[in-house]
């Protein structure tokens, strides 16, 4: 990219605004609610792989997204996680973000903290997170500045102090990280790596209503792991491909240069890139993932049903093998579930829809049944057990599946899982497969992540299980609605012993 033009916009802005004074306190004024602008107007960024090193920062998509992500959990005083590919540029964008709030909104304190003193704040070394605020500030017009601002004295070790306003921002590392004072926000950089996570969490549980762990993943098990997938916190997922600078070349450049496991954590964010009974693999989700395929022939939807207060119903909608439709709720009873799923269902013409009907399912069979009596069904309706027998025809040309599979959920899933891998051998010119065994689904990283979330065994007669709900629970994973409400949509050609409502 070329900056010429970029610093050239930002060298005339900055002359107006020297020759009329009230422009300053206009600009002032305005960049106090708009932060991305800020950003992009003024904010310089450092990378000594580019020439020049020195650079407009200007922000991406889901750069900016992040930063209004950043405003919701401040403004809603909720704490949330940050997962991203290495290389994001997101130590700079949390630093600039805080910058923002430094400048523009007064008594305010912002804290990060790291897992050793030198990541945190190293005079001189543009790695550590304090440098980069420092190069920041140092770029700033001095007219944005606060009032009596000097570098030295209010930039020192591990601070930042604005005398006009009364905001810092402070650094801190180690176990006791947080517990000695406030913070308006608290950035916990890449906390999957502390050394006892739980020890720093303890420390910093009241010092701030926004705490933010920001990090790439670091395997299963850590609090960092349990956190993502409590679903009880939001989640910003930041993967390399929302990266406009990144495309297939660099990404294959990254296989050719790590090993498997570091391209799968650190590049894909797969939690369990070094856990070999992953049912859905991530890189053949990730295969998947924007894929261009026609969308044709019938829509058919699934609909998983909340287990519990905590869970979501989860709805998704395709054509032929294009997912077109996701969505999710927490509120309203059986009832108004159903009667939700069934007008979207209604409203994009789907032909099929598929219902977990075991359980809380029983009171959505109720509603469909009632909406059949009264004449108003227009497509077909099946609920589905999972812990029904397996359907009575053969996986490809092997054993019966009631030889292969404990259950029908583990069918569906195993169905689901040669789907995706067929899409990740055609996508890598392994091998070619019609496209009616393939499926795309758009980037939406909640799904993404769930469809690698449950694990697969065989029992002591061989056949193919997938893990229970409560076992998942056990290991801190929430249910996987959205992928199980997939599951669900692609269960139109099975032929157990269903409850059909023919519309």
């Amino acid at each position: 990219m070329s900056y010429i033009n970029i610093i050239a916009e930002r060298n005339q802005r900055l002359i107006k605004i020297r020759e009329n004074p009230t422009l300053l306190h206009a600009a002032k004024f305005y960049y106090k609610t708009h932060p991305v602008d800020f950003i992009n107007d003024w904010v310089f960024t450092y990378d000594p792989r580019c020439k020049p090193a020195v650079m407009p920062f200007i922000l991406f998509k889901r750069q900016e997204e992040y930063v209004h992500w950043l405003i919701d959990r401040w403004n809603n005083k909720e704490s949330g996680l940050v997962e991203k590919s290495r290389d994001m540029g997101l130590t700079w964008l949390c630093m600039a973000f805080s910058i923002w709030v430094w400048l523009f909104h007064e008594e305010t304190a912002i804290s990060f903290g790291s897992r050793k003193e030198e990541l945190v704040d190293k005079i001189g070394d543009p790695k550590c997170i304090f440098e980069k605020g420092r190069m920041i500030l140092k770029y700033l017009p001095e007219e944005l500045l606060p009032a009596g601002f000097d570098h030295k004295k209010h930039c020192p070790y591990m601070k930042f102090l604005n005398p006009e306003n009364g905001s810092t921002i402070t650094g801190e590392a180690g176990d006791n990280m947080g517990r000695g004072g406030r913070s308006t926000l608290y950035f916990k950089d890449e906390s999957a790596f502390y050394e006892r996570p739980e020890r720093v969490d303890a420390a910093i549980s009241q010092n701030s209503d926004v705490k933010v762990d920001v990090s790439t993943p670091n395997g299963e098990g850590n609090p960092f792991w349990r956190k993502r997938h409590s679903g009880k916190i939001p989640v910003f997922t930041f993967h390399w491909r929302d990266d406009p600078r990144k495309d297939d070349a660099w990404y294959q450049k990254q296989l050719n240069e790590l090993d498997a496991v570091t391209v799968a954590q650190e590049i894909d964010i797969n939690y369990a890139a070094a856990i070999d009974n992953v049912t859905i693999p991530s890189a053949w989700v990730r295969a998947a993932v924007d894929l261009k395929l026609p969308a044709e022939g019938s829509n058919f939807a699934g609909l998983d049903v909340a287990d519990d207060g905590a869970d979501f119903n989860a709805l998704i909608i395709r054509k032929g093998v294009v997912i077109q439709h996701i969505e999710k709720w927490k509120e309203g009873n059986t009832t108004q579930t159903a009667r939700r799923a069934y007008n979207k269902c209604e409203e994009l013409g789907v032909d099929w829809l598929g219902y977990d009907s075991i359980g809380v399912g029983a009171g959505v069979k109720g509603e469909f049944w009632s909406l059949a009596e009264k004449g108003r069904s227009k497509f077909d309706i099946d609920g589905i057990g999972f812990g029904d027998s397996p359907s009575r025809a053969r996986y490809s040309d092997e054993k019966p599946n009631e030889d292969l599979f404990m259950n029908l959920k583990a069918e569906l899933w195993w169905k689901l899982r040669r789907r995706f891998e067929r899409t990740y051998e055609h996508v890598k010119g392994i091998k070619e497969w019609p496209t009616d065994d393939l499926i795309s689904i758009p980037n939406h990283p909640e799904l993404i992540s769930e469809l690698s979330r449950p694990l697969f065994e065989k029992g002591e007669t061989g056949k193919i299980q997938i893990e229970p709900k409560a076992k998942m629970k056990k290991r801190g994973i929430a249910s996987p609605n959205l992928a199980d409400a997939l599951i669900y949509s692609f269960a139109n050609n099975i032929k157990p012993k269903f409850e059909v409502i023919v519309g």
